[in-house]
């Protein structure tokens, strides 16, 4: 994994704003609908996110996920998913903004990791999961160019595709743009329907 981009926190940033403009214009009757994570519903995809964010902060002071235990687990989002999401951002955004933060060792469940892998990995699962909101509420669908190339960069460097966070890869065309390409590594079809192809 390519740690040493000097944009890595400016990307970071983005993939928050990205994510959040999404959550922002989920309408009130589409919080239950399908994504293309077949396990999850729109409501259940937002509180995926908004739960690893507000993780973020207790663990880049150095906490285990056992000192943390669940007090950032289940229902996160209330009666007001947009706020929820907003509050756990702008905590994750402070928490990476702090000196020294991407110096730092983080403990997750799989083990301890440099800080600046699980900040990539964070902006990966933003960007996609971004996707996949826009995908299931028939929103904007297109990204920011660098944030799509960068990303790339970094899960084709990694050789696992995302696994095991995301699904399988899945062929792509022969010529295709970086979206479409970043999102078969991770067992995406950019062309999914909610009547049609799904992917996890």
């Amino acid at each position: 994994m390519d740690l040493t981009h000097t944009n890595l926190l400016p990307l970071l940033k983005s993939a928050l704003g990205q994510f959040g403009a999404r959550v922002h214009a989920v309408r009130a009757s589409q919080w239950g609908l399908s994504t293309p994570d077949t396990e999850w519903t729109v409501r259940d995809l937002v509180n995926h996110v908004v739960s690893e964010h507000l993780w973020v902060p207790e663990l880049l002071t150095g906490k285990r996920v056992e000192e943390v235990g669940d007090a950032c687990d289940g229902d996160v989002l209330g009666g007001d998913p947009a706020s929820a999401w907003d509050i756990a951002a702008t905590a994750s955004e402070a928490a990476w903004s702090h000196a020294g933060a991407l110096t730092r060792q983080v403990h997750l469940s799989a083990g301890s990791v440099d800080a600046p892998i699980y900040a990539w990995q964070l902006t990966t699962d933003l960007l996609v999961h971004a996707w996949d909101l826009a995908r299931a509420t028939g929103g904007d669908d297109e990204f920011p160019n660098d944030l799509v190339g960068a990303v790339l960069k970094v899960v084709k460097d990694d050789g696992d595709y995302g696994a095991p966070l995301f699904a399988a890869a899945i062929p792509t065309p022969g010529c295709t743009d970086d979206l479409t390409e970043l999102l078969a590594l991770l067992g995406r079809d950019r062309h999914w329907t909610r009547s049609g192809t799904s992917c996890s």
